[in-house]
């Protein structure tokens, strides 16, 4: 039976009446951190006092008892921090297993762009990380997909236009549309992506951006349109053109592109207030060995920014960007999210509490339940390949074909000519995206220099953004093989070589996340990128990475799609 109005008032009425008598002293408060110094990011400094908790809420700074006490002396208390802009499927486990490694890092809050769930699944894709996120220790806000699929040329999972995601607008958790990667529409007016925006501005909500190297009118015309941030900025000319113009710059640092060293300048008194800290994507790896946003905070203050800034840049700034009034801040009315730390030169996380409740304590998670998610999604998730079985033939082209130029350090690529054949010696491999949402049997081959493969094949369907599967190899029967284990194994990444699949990471979740442990992940995609390296794959380029990233075709100058070799710079087929 629903509550009604009236008794929803009434309830509500008798947790305020607990605050403030907790807050005016008159009862304990639930719990008290005494003797707290503290990040005070409304006066820039740090100041002291009994930090105060009641019903999650922070209730008062001064001198309180609580039923339950802390005493802070020597330590630093901070607010808890939030990653503006990050895309949960990257770290390739569920949310649950997500959250598990990023709150003892601090982070108490993530919004989140389920683009990737989303190109397989959909509007369902959306609906399963909300539920799969729902009740966490680590709350997780959510800005809707703008670009399903990111452009024209993909055959993803799904099409989604502003009808689509419209009714999702009402969701407390959704705080607007993600990062408007097709800056070319907006620029030229076109309806689809203009739609999604003032559909989005109709529900008042925020509209993230994502506009690389955009220079005069053409960004004039972008943030007109109603873009209110960026974190695409790799350099300060980029960043300042458009703080200058009013967007709020997200810096970023996450695993595939870094940008905080390039941005740290923004971090000063001039800057500093318009920007945030974002990932974007973190893989396994980076979680387990570096940390989130407190690696970034970290790498701020040893480039030389004022702790206080680097700190509120972490949480505060992004909390109001997002309009999330009640965190971001050591101050009656917000929630008691705390990081505890010794001091700002060793950066140690000694306690991390989400609501007034300790949840991890010198790197221990407390053991919270997983959401339940609707049985139908975990049935529709776990089942999106729809591929018929591959053989060498499939991948068998006489016809000369485009060349993939891998460039060293980075995910762009150059025109490498054309090529109608294997060549080992000179590194020139095939490569093909086969479309596995919808059985078309839609193969798109190429060729790929500069993977260093020497041997066999290597497969996965993370392939940026309509997860595709994406194969490279030394010959077709491999090719074909790695490919048909990928879809056996509803999913994931596989080595393949000599008949038998060397190194596999299974991805059943969409073909993007594991069931599995995090730390079990990321022990079995290192064990698979050291099999690829032993093939041949070059050491100074991540095996799998790279390679998802050649199907995206929003980067110069060559991708592969279903279709075949795709120009970026010409918009034409090679």
């Amino acid at each position: 039976m629903s509550e009604s109005y009236a008794g929803k008032i009434n309830r509500k009425l008798l947790k305020k009446r607990r605050i403030i008598n907790a807050a005016a002293g008159r009862e304990k408060a639930d719990l008290v951190l005494k003797n707290a110094t503290y990040v005070n990011v409304f006066s820039n400094e740090l100041c002291r006092g009994d930090i105060a908790v009641a019903e999650g809420l922070i209730v008062g700074i001064g001198q309180y008892a609580g039923i339950t006490e802390q005493d802070m002396t020597g330590k630093l208390v901070l607010p808890g921090f939030l990653d503006a802009h990050i895309h949960l499927e990257s770290s390739l486990v569920s949310p649950t297993e997500f959250v598990k490694a990023v709150l003892p890092h601090g982070t108490t809050t993530v919004v989140t762009d389920p683009h990737e769930i989303a190109n397989v699944m959909g509007t369902d894709g959306i609906e399963y990380m909300l539920q799969a996120t729902e009740g966490l220790p680590v709350d997780v806000r959510f800005m809707l997909p703008s670009c399903v699929p990111a452009t024209p040329l993909d055959e993803s999972g799904a099409v989604l236009d502003y009808r689509a995601i419209d009714s999702f607008y009402e969701h407390p958790r959704v705080q607007g549309l993600a990062e408007m990667m097709n800056f070319v529409g907006i620029i030229a007016g076109d309806d689809q992506p203009v739609e999604k925006i003032v559909a989005a501005q109709a529900h008042h909500k925020k509209i993230d951006g994502h506009a690389p190297d955009l220079q005069g009118n053409d960004l004039n015309a972008y943030i007109a349109a109603g873009v209110y941030s960026d974190h695409e900025c790799h350099d300060l000319r980029d960043a300042k053109a458009k703080l200058e113009r009013g967007q709020f710059i997200m810096i970023r640092e996450g695993t595939a592109a870094r940008n905080l060293e390039a941005l740290a300048p923004l971090l000063c008194e001039k800057y500093a207030e318009r920007c945030m800290f974002c990932t974007d994507d973190k893989h396994p790896n980076d979680l387990l060995e570096k940390g989130h946003i407190d690696y970034i905070v970290k790498r701020a203050i040893s480039l030389g920014v004022d702790p206080i800034v680097a700190v509120k840049v972490a949480c505060h700034n992004a909390a109001r960007y997002f309009l999330l009034n009640n965190r971001g801040a050591i101050a009656p009315g917000y929630l008691g999210d705390f990081v505890v730390i010794d001091n700002f030169e060793n950066f140690q996380i000694e306690k991390v509490y989400k609501k007034g409740e300790l949840m991890v304590e010198n790197g221990v998670v407390r053991a919270f339940p997983q959401p339940p998610i609707e049985q139908y999604l975990v049935d529709r998730a776990h089942s999106t390949f729809h591929v018929g079985t591959l053989t060498a033939e499939d991948f068998t082209e006489h016809r000369p074909r485009g060349i993939i130029g891998m460039v060293d350090g980075e995910i762009t690529t150059v025109d490498a000519g054309y090529s109608d054949r294997i060549d080992v010696e000179y590194d020139i491999l095939k490569i093909a995206v086969v479309e596995r949402h919808k059985n078309t049997r839609h193969i798109g081959i190429g060729f790929l220099q500069g993977y260093g493969l020497k041997s066999g094949a290597v497969a996965t369907s993370i392939s940026h953004d309509s997860h595709n599967i994406i194969v490279v190899g030394t010959n077709e029967a491999d090719m074909a093989a790695a490919v048909n284990r990928v879809v056996a194994l509803n999913g994931g990444i596989v080595v393949w070589d000599g008949g038998k699949s060397l190194a596999e990471v299974p991805l059943s979740i969409a073909g993007i996340m594991s069931d599995e442990p995090l730390v079990l992940v990321n022990e079995k995609l290192e064990s698979a990128k050291e099999k690829a390296f032993t093939l041949g794959v070059s050491r100074g380029i991540d095996p799998f990475m790279t390679l998802s990233f050649m199907a995206l075709p929003v980067i110069p100058s060559l991708r592969i799609t279903t279709r075949g070799v795709f120009d970026v710079s010409t918009q034409s087929y090679v």
